[in-house]
């Protein structure tokens, strides 16, 4: 019993430090649209520049969760996911030395690669260690710390922005991220010696690239990803230079969003855990919950386009960000039902890399429609995205069900 005891309090230390590193991911990644208003016109970016600059980190992060994924089934995640987190660290640090485009673009990059281990070594340990009636809130960790990264995110680098300037918020958050390691060091040095260290039988990944469930499950991650970087990107941009709000009042209009985000978040993951508990079908909680957010999403941000008065925009990034809270916590919840413990890694790298083609593509799209159509046009688009998000939830995701053996 006691073993068992300290097993679970391990466990638990864990997917709170995986939420903490998501986290640290969002804070780190989103800290480029922050620090935009001032940051492009210091160093002379056009929109289409900072659309590519923004897009650059998803160039390398896309296609290396492949080999991300793969290396999480085969080696030890818990290093694996130190390593990407030093690495993810200094590049954010070095950030705030940019001089100009190329630097920047660079950077990104090295981000990018750093910050690729973070979901499939995320899953791979919530399926290894996790039980299924627990599943909902180990995933909302993770949801959370995608949602509290740009809120805390924002609202810091808000303020340092004002009274610093941008750079400072490079320098800040690259330090912040470095003190991870410390507390992750400790708790995988409680691991048992045996079970959770090995890497565990091997999965083909051409077995695995022949399921239908993975690829209609990176179509749908590439569809919510696109409305979710659309508003991570340009909503600072836009609430300043469009509709005129100051840095504090952008600042905390983001961050009301962004926390509303996370207090759903850990709720869905309550409700859905209390769901399986029940007796009911996990699969059907989890496919209807996506329904019904990507439509949300989609009301909420088509809204944005004409809504004026910081009220009505300040309810329309609460819905969005309700919307997203589902999309966070869902994606890997089922990804984790069809993969299963062995394949958790290399399913949540492919998934993972083609669903975040939509940040390769998204940002340099939305910087060539705000340049020719305005932003109008662009919310629109995003909305129409969203929507074709929930009709494929509905229609396209297959039974839900672990596809890949134990």
């Amino acid at each position: 019993m006691a073993t068992i005891a300290r097993t679970d309090n391990v466990a638990r230390a864990l997917v709170i430090l995986l939420g903490a590193a998501v986290f640290l991911n969002y804070v780190d990644r989103g800290a480029i649209g922050i620090a935009a208003p001032l940051m492009k016109g210091e160093l002379g970016l056009s929109e289409e520049a900072y659309g590519v600059a923004f897009s650059a980190f998803f160039w390398i992060y896309a296609p290396v969760q492949f080999f991300a994924g793969w290396l999480c089934d085969r080696f030890s995640v818990y290093k694996l996911m130190a390593a990407g987190i030093l690495l993810w660290a200094g590049s954010t640090f070095l950030m705030g030395f940019a001089g100009g485009f190329a630097a920047l673009l660079v950077l990104r990059i090295m981000l990018g690669v750093g910050e690729s281990i973070s979901f499939p070594g995320s899953s791979k340990i919530i399926a290894r260690h996790v039980p299924p009636e627990r599943r909902g809130m180990a995933n909302a960790a993770v949801a959370a710390g995608i949602a509290i990264g740009p809120a805390i995110g924002t609202l810091a680098g808000g303020l340092i922005l004002g009274q610093w300037g941008w750079r400072a918020i490079f320098f800040a958050f690259g330090i912040a991220t470095l003190l991870w390691l410390a507390p992750w060091q400790a708790a995988i040095r409680k691991l048992p010696l045996t079970g959770h260290r090995d890497a565990g039988a091997q999965v083909s990944v051409g077995s695995l690239m022949t399921q239908w469930p993975l690829w209609s499950m990176s179509i749908v991650h590439a569809l919510g990803n696109y409305c979710f970087y659309f508003l991570l990107a340009w909503l600072p941009l836009y609430l300043t230079k469009v509709r005129g709000f100051t840095i504090v009042e952008m600042t905390f209009l983001a961050t009301l969003g962004y926390a509303v985000q996370a207090v759903c978040a850990l709720s869905y993951g309550q409700f859905s855990d209390w769901w399986t508990r029940s007796g009911r079908s996990e699969a059907a909680c989890r496919r209807w919950m996506m329904v019904a957010s990507q439509s949300l999403a989609a009301a909420a941000i088509l809204g944005l386009a004409y809504v004026d008065s910081a009220i009505g925009i300040g309810v329309l990034l609460c819905l969005a960000g309700a919307a997203s809270a589902a999309l966070s916590l869902n994606l890997y919840a089922v990804a984790q039902m069809f993969a299963g413990p062995r394949a958790s890694g290399t399913w949540v790298g492919v998934q993972n890399a083609v669903g975040n083609l939509s940040g390769i593509i998204g940002p340099i799209v939305t910087g060539i429609v705000v340049h020719r159509s305005g932003y109008d046009s662009a919310f629109i688009l995003t909305a129409a995205i969203a929507a074709i998000g929930a009709i494929w939830w509905a229609v396209g995701v297959p039974c839900i069900r672990q596809v890949i053996p134990d």
